[in-house]
């Protein structure tokens, strides 16, 4: 089977409460969405088509326990879900960075699912898959709201109370767009009261927001 590859890359991961760890990356091409803030557009055409062999050749020589199957969307692929299962087979630790578009009841139960759910400044909250949240677990999947503004802010609280996400998703992320003052979001959220977790994007203070492969 094959799968359509962006890109291929050893780095650390820089979101989530995985944020630190060594993690092999595998970015898949193509998205259904287009948020306004997109940082990885790069990703919607183009890619390489690679068999699951050859990206199992470059996963094993990284020599890294951990990885991340991202996008792009990557869940659009539908080869995607049986490559999932094959890395949880070979005793990987699977994180998958999901828009939140597609439905999420095919990946394997064994890899953790970090949901991004669309708030309005991305020109999609209107795309959300809702019933993605009712599968949430508690031990394992993180819920990643990208916030652009207060309202932004207003909006993830409203979804966190609707859906009762503090009791669903091991993690509440609270992600500030990159490059916008973060200081009212970051003193929003520590106000509020809430068991959410400021997220921000590590790899973009270290190497810069436009470097791909990082």
């Amino acid at each position: 089977m094959e799968l359509r590859i962006t890109e291929i890359f050893l780095s650390v991961q820089g979101e989530s409460s995985h944020a630190g760890r060594p993690c092999a990356f595998v970015r898949l091409t193509g998205c259904p969405m287009r948020c306004v803030w997109c940082d990885s557009e790069y990703t919607f055409t183009g890619g390489d088509r690679m068999t699951f062999a050859q990206l199992f050749e470059k996963l094993d020589k990284y020599g890294c326990s951990l990885v991340e199957v991202t996008g792009g969307e990557p869940l659009a692929q539908k080869a995607v879900f049986p490559f999932i299962t094959e890395l949880c087979d070979r005793g990987y630790e699977v994180l998958i960075e999901t828009g939140g578009y597609v439905a999420t009841d095919d990946v394997d139960p064994r890899a953790s699912i970090i949901l991004d759910i669309k708030c309005p400044a991305s020109g999609e909250a209107e795309r959300n898959h809702w019933p993605n949240l009712e599968r949430l677990r508690r031990d394992s999947d993180e819920v990643k709201f990208v916030v652009a503004d207060l309202a932004d802010w207003a909006f993830a609280k409203d979804v966190i109370a609707r859906y009762d996400l503090t009791n669903k998703a091991k993690e509440i992320l609270i992600s500030p767009v990159h490059g916008i003052d973060m200081r009212p979001i970051a003193e929003a959220v520590a106000q509020s009261g809430l068991g959410v977790r400021l997220n921000l994007q590590l790899h973009k203070y270290i190497w810069g927001a436009d470097v791909r492969g990082v």
